[in-house]
């Protein structure tokens, strides 16, 4: 969608936030409302899929901070009766009339890039040059229609959905189908809007190219068509089923490949997977965002995978060689004798292996385990074993703080 189509919307207004809002704030609100007046949620439900569609494209356009701007900006420009052809000191500019450098002022000239560059009266430069940054053109001076030619080709809007996978899936990588619904090209009429066998004709008001532009003595500015609503052209017999749009709603099963090492979070991009565009544009990007569910045994830190293993206190004190489990099978690992509870052994190359060619080790945190209850032959011996060890304070630094107070 261009920025001359985004005047007369309230994106804002669609997804229920703020002008301020965060871009957190603009997610959870459109994923509230994709789920409320999803497709598959309301089947034959047309004020669904209207919402449904009308919040895609809200969101579209907020969740990128570049097209954000530029909306605002439009907004802005527009909203503040930049085009209502006010006059000196008008709605929408701070400047007084008719100052210039012998008064102090500023140089409305200077603004808009006039007869003082060499340009012709009327024309953009200065400001206009933002005009036309956002509607890809420069208006011509007095009241004509823009130069005649084709609408300007646009780019699809970006999509982005979800998918959850398992913790195995995602340290080996995994080929997982997604089941999306979007705005798509529409299948009946190829993305024209016109009912097949008929084509949009241009639009005679202003040429096709979608804006009006009209100078005011100094000034110049452009305005959506009022006949065509800045598409350039007119579509005298709609398709039945996108009604005009030229894109509808379709739910499509693509095959995503997961990579090797994916972490919780990260998206993925699909290339042309997005919403279509227009004029014979590319398609936008599919960004799909993975959700990895936690493992029962295994954690993971960067590359390396982490395990929890609990060990009895002979094994720490006498050393011992265990069996843990690896998401392939299972490694031996030797415990040294006297070792500590909660230290970590690392198991060389038993990580994640990355598409880099990097690969990264399996971390075991030795964690004694301490009987609920004992039998009275063990009870005896743990009794033998404190008196032997009598003279081993396990605590040394707790003890002298504790005789000097």
């Amino acid at each position: 969608m261009s920025a001359r189509e985004w005047i007369g919307k309230d994106f804002y207004r669609e997804l229920g936030v703020s002008p301020d809002a965060s871009q957190e704030e603009i997610k959870k609100a459109y994923r509230k409302l994709a789920r409320e007046n999803h497709p598959d949620a309301n089947p034959g439900d047309a004020e669904a899929e209207r919402k449904f569609k009308a919040v895609s494209e809200a969101y579209g356009v907020l969740s990128d901070p570049e097209k954000r701007k530029e909306y605002d900006e439009a907004r802005s420009l527009f909203g503040a009766g930049a085009g209502s052809g006010a006059g000196a000191g008008g709605r929408g500019f701070p400047f007084g009339a008719g100052s210039g450098p012998d008064g102090g002022g500023f140089e409305f000239t200077d603004l808009f890039g006039g007869a003082s560059r060499g340009q012709q009266p009327g024309g953009f430069g200065g400001l206009g040059d933002i005009l036309g940054g956002l509607f890809g053109r420069r208006g011509g001076g007095g009241a004509t229609t823009g130069t005649a030619g084709p609408t300007m080709a646009q780019r699809g809007s970006d999509v982005e959905t979800d998918v959850r996978i398992d913790f195995a899936e995602a340290v080996k990588g995994a080929t997982v189908p997604l089941r999306l619904t979007s705005p798509a090209s529409c299948g009946t009429c190829g993305g024209s809007g016109s009912r097949p066998g008929t084509s949009p004709r241009t639009c005679g008001l202003c040429g096709g190219v979608g804006l009006i532009s009209t100078s005011q003595g100094s000034f110049a500015f452009s305005e959506p068509c009022r006949e065509c609503r800045g598409r350039g052209t007119i579509v005298d017999s709609p398709c039945t089923e996108c009604r005009g749009a030229g894109t509808s709603t379709r739910t499509r099963t693509l095959t995503v490949r997961i990579p090797p090492g994916v972490s919780d979070g990260q998206r993925i991009r699909l290339a042309a997977q997005g919403e279509p565009g227009r004029g014979g544009a590319a398609a936008g990007d599919l960004y799909v965002r993975v959700h990895v569910t936690p493992h029962k045994v295994f954690g993971r830190s960067g590359n390396n995978l982490t395990i929890t293993v609990p060990v009895d206190f002979s094994e720490l004190a006498l050393g011992a060689t265990i069996s843990v489990p690896t998401l392939e099978g299972k490694v031996s690992v030797k415990i040294p004798p006297g070792t500590d509870s909660g230290k970590v052994l690392r198991v060389r190359g038993k990580g994640i292996a990355k598409r880099d060619g990097s690969t990264g080790d399996l971390l075991v945190t030795l964690q004694v385990n301490v009987p609920s209850s004992l039998s009275e032959k063990a009870a005896s011996a743990l009794r033998t074993y404190t008196e032997e060890m009598a003279d081993h304070d396990p605590r040394p630094e707790i003890t002298r703080m504790l005789k000097e107070r």
